[in-house]
């Protein structure tokens, strides 16, 4: 059977009885996901530090009113059901890790990378990586956020999210910037790159500031060109950084964007263009007959890191079903805070997009369970 893509500017519709759902149940299900609407405020500036601790620990980057809870159910790449304001351009703060993971994964498959396990600094040279700790960390570490990189980013220092805890369930992500975290007060010492898994939104754009360097160009040229257009994604998401963040490369001025809108900016994206992205993942990289991302780095994607079985290249892993009790094992999402997430099921052949869901786990769950 000829697999389903949807077109650039039409997406078919499917009977949830058709897809193997029972209609009723799956309609249960959404009624009550537009019931689980996170409680904290629209207006987002009041998730942002306010520079309590850092004059640069406040907004750096564009931020804006979010909508109310939505969501939309793909099933064999057809939609099989949605709730609220889909269409809407929303801020998906940490959600961005996996559109940056995404291009990490172009400059693999484009030989700019040659080997994860290679230290950034033979191919980065722009001094953020020859201190005798940073020299140390590799492409897979940045990834994996487990680098431990030391250094002071866009007036940003790595401190700022040095000790910050974040609970892998995505309930628990509806309050803080990229998870439920706290800092702590004394910072820890760092130990050696590889040895410690940390969410710190530092290094992620620390990250985004690298894979500038190799390609010489904007992450959202590059982004746009080999993955958004080619999927047929809309002409309205938009990757910010903050006003702190323009580099010169190649003798022209460039934004390096944020990788989590910790501090505001990221990806802000509608919904339909989130489950694309999500569809691009189940297919393995594969577009129609175009291979857009590799297999060998999607599958690379979602192998758990060593120390973070419930972490892979900036993707959040089902390893040990903390994101759904249903779904199976190699289940994976693109997760950040305010309960956004894009949750793929392989082997249901599914894809889950929430936007501002308090309850993801229960929604995603009663979701699955309406299968039949």
């Amino acid at each position: 059977m000829t697999e389903y893509y949807p077109d650039a500017d039409h997406w078919h519709s499917a009977e949830p009885a058709d897809r193997g759902f029972d209609s009723a149940r799956l309609t249960d299900a959404l009624e009550f996901a537009a019931t689980q609407e996170i409680t904290a405020s629209k207006d987002l500036t009041e998730m942002i530090p306010k520079g309590e601790r850092h004059p640069y620990d406040r907004q750096l980057g564009p931020i804006k009113a979010r909508s109310a809870a939505a969501g939309l159910v793909v099933k064999d790449g057809y939609l099989i059901g949605q709730f609220g304001p889909v269409d809407s351009v929303e801020v998906t703060f940490s959600c961005s890790k996996s559109y940056l993971s995404a291009t990490a994964g172009l400059a693999y498959d484009d030989g700019l990378i040659d080997d994860l396990h290679d230290p950034v600094g033979d191919s980065v040279a722009d001094g953020g990586f020859n201190s005798p700790h940073n020299t140390q960390i590799t492409w897979r570490q940045l990834l994996e956020q487990t680098s431990e990189w030391e250094g002071e980013l866009f007036g940003v220092p790595d401190w700022i999210d040095r000790g910050r805890q974040v609970n892998s369930t995505p309930g628990m992500e509806t309050g803080t910037i990229g998870g439920s975290a706290a800092a702590s007060e004394n910072y820890r010492n760092l130990q050696t790159p590889g040895t410690f898994w940390e969410y710190n939104d530092v290094r992620v754009n620390r990250t985004a500031l690298s894979l500038l360097r190799l390609y010489q160009a904007p992450l959202p040229e590059i982004l746009k060109t080999r993955i958004m257009d080619p999927i047929g994604a809309s002409k309205t998401w938009q990757w910010h950084g903050y006003e702190t963040s323009w580099v010169e490369e190649d003798g022209r001025k460039i934004q390096s964007v944020s990788g989590g809108a910790h501090w505001g900016g990221g990806v802000w994206i509608d919904s339909y263009d989130h489950a694309r992205f999500g569809l691009l993942f189940l297919r393995g990289g594969r577009w129609r007959n175009t291979q857009i991302l590799s297999a060998d780095w999607c599958k690379q994607t979602t192998t758990p890191c060593a120390i973070n079985p419930e972490y892979g290249l900036l993707w959040w892993l089902n390893h040990q079903g903390s994101m759904s009790d249903l779904a199976c094992a190699e289940s994976f999402a693109a997760r950040g805070a305010g309960g956004n997430i894009i949750f793929v099921e392989p082997q249901d052949n599914l894809v889950i997009v929430l936007r501002w869901c308090g309850n993801p786990k229960e929604v995603i769950d009663r979701i699955l369970d309406s299968a039949v």
